[in-house]
């Protein structure tokens, strides 16, 4: 991996929780890097540890230990005005599009919100043209905007969830299981979108997911995670054909068919 691509670094993370009286270790000493324009899949079953460093990874949560470098600085030590602007350029896609979508805002309240915050100079009207333009840019009209979610289905609803993490024009998305919640086909379509928004707006994608066949679609890399640590890590085609690890090789036999 070249250093002079790299966007993002993660060294040695870590994150334990207390429960029932016990400490469990969530996440348990995981490094990687990313490079720019890449997608990198990590995939694991439920409770492996995916959500947790996703959430680590645009500070919803910080480690206990460990390091996260974007663009060679230090991303946990960002305070204040040095936090706001690095937040803005690593966005997040959640996996329940209804749970994640404030249901008493309206669409384009929900969308031009980051604007709000990081823009706070910009109108009320400006805000409202560019949450326009973007939703546009993931199918979705922009009559939309002074709709409700509810209006809306869970497709679509994902697809006004990707439009709030692009609005801010970010340079990372990390999409945190974002079809689990949805039909097949419309799963699918997701994909898709995702993929053409990453060539359209030069993204590069973190794709969290439990699913083999998902993370085969989008990713140049994969990262196999279990109990908190990644097992295996790999150019797609490596760990997806040629694994080397026997619970990577148990994944893929649990599955029909990986796409080639």
């Amino acid at each position: 991996m070249s250093q002079a691509g790299r966007i993002l670094e993660a060294r040695d993370l870590r994150k334990s929780y207390a429960s029932h009286g016990a400490t469990r270790s969530a996440v348990d000493g995981v490094s990687f890097s990313v490079d720019r324009g890449e997608t990198l899949g990590i995939v694991g079953e439920s409770g492996c540890g995916k959500t947790t460093l996703a959430r680590m990874l645009v500070r919803l949560i910080d480690p206990d230990s460990g390091e996260i470098l974007f663009h060679g600085e230090n991303w946990l030590a960002a305070r204040g005005a040095g936090l706001r602007s690095l937040r803005r350029k690593i966005q997040m896609v959640f996996q329940d599009p209804m749970a994640s979508l404030n249901p008493r805002h309206r669409v384009g309240g929900i969308v031009s919100e980051p604007l709000a915050i990081h823009e706070p100079h910009m109108s009320r009207q400006e805000r409202r043209n560019l949450a326009a333009e973007i939703l546009v840019s993931v199918g979705i009209g922009a009559d939309a905007l002074d709709r409700y979610p509810h209006e809306f289905s869970g497709g679509q609803r994902q697809r006004i969830g990707i439009a709030r993490a692009l609005i801010l024009k970010p340079e990372i998305v990390v999409a945190d299981e974002p079809v689990s919640a949805l039909d097949v086909s419309v799963g699918a379509q997701i994909l898709d979108l995702l993929a053409s928004l990453q060539q359209k707006f030069s993204l590069t994608l973190i794709l969290i997911s439990h699913s083999m066949p998902v993370v085969a679609q989008m990713a140049t890399r994969v990262a196999v995670m279990r109990s908190g640590r990644f097992v295996e890590i790999g150019t797609a085609e490596q760990v997806l054909h040629s694994p080397e690890n026997e619970y990577t090789r148990a994944l893929l036999a649990a599955v029909p068919e990986i796409p080639a």
